[in-house]
């Protein structure tokens, strides 16, 4: 008698993991409340850490008390919108925690986005408030504000709060105040109560976090406090760090990677958060040998760069406890390569703005295997609490094994989209997650990621997933980026293209990589044109741009026509 199949219900994954991993865990109602309780916990620890500047637990609970009374004096109710353009500054987190505080929704915006960018946000969102440098108000916010519900601004000049200056990343001038604009610290030192009955309740939307938009407009997801808290309290006990662990911040805050991995999960287990105002090699390294951290987490492309520093040495990651990577894929040749290099293991990730950060990952006991038939690596096995099914196109469930689209149910999975219910009916069936992504999970319960569905390329009928390409090329020991895309072919319908920047002081020419992938490959995976770039465009969270350069291929291939 044969036994029955194993089926994704059955969590095969639950083995893989510790008893505290796989231990109920009961959150508090919002950051707001964990924030209350390390203030009674420990009033006078470090919280944020910012170059030389230092806020503790009860200066941070009291200044965004102060911020939050300023919203409520200015008219904003409970539910309104507050949205956030900043770097990774003690600001971020002061005006998101004000924002909760007054009984608000945050609208984190990517202080990148340019005038149309932040326009459709402003229309979408509909915020009372908003808040930013002033930099960004004088240059073009103030006009792409005009028209808008915005009618509360509050501009922060994110060289106060520390008095280091460093050039690297804190060369701007500061400016004058804007006569239409409070400042955001002189509001935050004002002294102020938050207002009385608005503290969130699990339920309320605590983010709506716009999509990066890789195909059709942006749209809200709708991250609860429940939401936000599950995840930040899996990983305060999965992550095994030591108490009153100190994180750094190089993912940015405003992305849902760096909001709950970085900035929720450190308030929630009373660590110390380090920032360094946005991403500069060389100043996160020099942050690491100052603070000496336990955890981070950012973009492959973000540990790319920093192992290339010419400065950096095993040193600056011997404090790290764990080290993890999320928002862009992971080739296993850089896992070996920083290992080998530097010493930590990067241990893997993945997840969604709609999921609210991680939904999968590899425990920190264990390390991910790659699959002997693709060379995938796994990016880790679901929660205790989660489900990730692999689907077909009419969403019946793939034996263990096959690929087929990753779909996810969970407590960190939002209730839908903002404003958009024929969205959340398309994306959320039931409940669950329709990602979009192309993978499979082992009979153990290892997920793997292949694609996204709409980057697979037809040539001439075989499908070619970009990341087998790209995991083969970063195995060449030239290469330090890699993005392969499909182009218009006359013959073969599609054919494979790869982009590429070299690693410092590396020589590879167009024909030796396109021959290094043939040497590896199926005839009709391998590159047949690779083109060498100073660097590849990427997201402000590090995820290298494959529409940038799917339309840059389109622009070549009819020029040349």
């Amino acid at each position: 008698m044969t036994a029955a199949p194993a089926r994704y219900a059955d969590k095969p994954w639950l083995a893989l993991l510790d008893d505290a991993q796989r231990a109920p865990v009961a959150p508090a109602d919002s950051l707001v409340h964990a924030l209350r309780r390390a203030v009674a916990e420990a009033p006078g620890r470090t919280f944020l850490a910012y170059f030389d500047g230092r806020l503790t637990y009860r200066e941070v609970d009291e200044l965004s008390d102060s911020v939050a009374a300023h919203l409520a004096a200015r008219g904003l109710e409970p539910g309104d919108r507050v949205a956030v353009l900043l770097q990774n500054s003690p600001h971020f987190v002061l005006a998101v925690l004000g924002a909760w505080k007054a009984g608000a929704t945050v609208v984190p915006v990517n202080p990148m986005y340019k005038s149309a960018e932040v326009a459709h946000v402003l229309r979408d969102a509909e915020p009372a408030a908003l808040v930013c440098s002033d930099r960004a108000w004088e240059s073009y916010l103030r006009d792409t504000a005009a028209g808008s519900p915005v009618r509360t601004v509050l501009t922060a000049c994110e060289r106060d709060l520390q008095t280091r200056d460093d050039p690297r990343v804190l060369s701007f001038a500061r400016l004058p105040e804007a006569p239409d604009a409070d400042d955001l610290v002189t509001v935050a030192r004002r002294g102020g109560t938050a207002p009385g009955g608005r503290a969130p309740r699990p339920d309320d939307i605590a983010l709506i976090s716009y999509t990066s938009g890789t195909s059709g407009t942006p749209k809200g997801a709708t991250n609860t406090h429940r939401n936000i808290m599950y995840n930040a309290e899996r990983q305060r006990t999965g992550l095994r760090l030591p108490e009153a662990p100190v994180y750094y911040a190089l993912a940015p805050l405003f992305h849902i990677t760096g909001m709950v991995c970085e900035f929720g999960a450190c308030l929630n287990s009373t660590g110390t958060l380090v920032l360094t105002y946005r991403f500069a090699a060389g100043v996160v390294l020099d942050a690491f040998a100052e603070h000496r951290p336990h955890y981070t987490v950012g973009p492959s492309t973000a540990f790319m760069a920093l192992a290339a520093h010419p400065d950096v040495t095993p040193d600056h990651f011997a404090s790290f406890r764990a080290v993890s990577s999320g928002g862009a894929p992971l080739p296993p040749a850089l896992v070996e390569k920083f290992r080998a290099g530097f010493g930590p293991y990067i241990r893997n990730g993945y997840g969604l703005t709609e999921c609210t950060a991680p939904c999968a990952s590899v425990p920190p006991h264990l390390e991910a295997p790659v699959d002997p038939r693709s060379g995938t690596l796994a990016v880790g096995v679901p929660g205790p609490d989660t489900v990730v099914r692999i689907v077909d196109d009419t969403g019946a469930e793939v034996p263990f094994g096959e690929q087929g689209e990753i779909v996810v149910g969970g407590p960190q999975v939002v209730p839908g989209y903002w404003r958009r219910p024929d969205a959340t009916a398309e994306t959320f069936p039931g409940g669950e997650l329709r990602t979009g992504d192309i993978g499979f999970m082992d009979e153990h319960g290892w997920l793997y990621v292949v694609d996204r569905k709409k980057d697979m390329i037809n040539a001439s009928g075989f499908k070619v997933w970009p990341r087998e390409v790209e995991d083969v090329l970063y195995t060449h020991p030239a290469v330090r980026e890699a993005a392969v895309v499909g182009v218009p072919d006359g013959y073969r319908g599609e054919t494979v293209r790869a982009y590429i920047s070299l690693r410092p002081g590396a020589a590879a020419d167009p024909d030796e990589l396109a021959v290094y992938c043939e040497e590896r490959l199926a005839a009709y995976k391998y590159p047949r044109q690779v083109e060498i770039l100073p660097d590849l465009p990427k997201t402000a969270s590090g995820k290298i741009l494959r529409r940038e350069l799917r339309s840059r291929a389109h622009d070549d291939n009819d020029a040349g026509q």
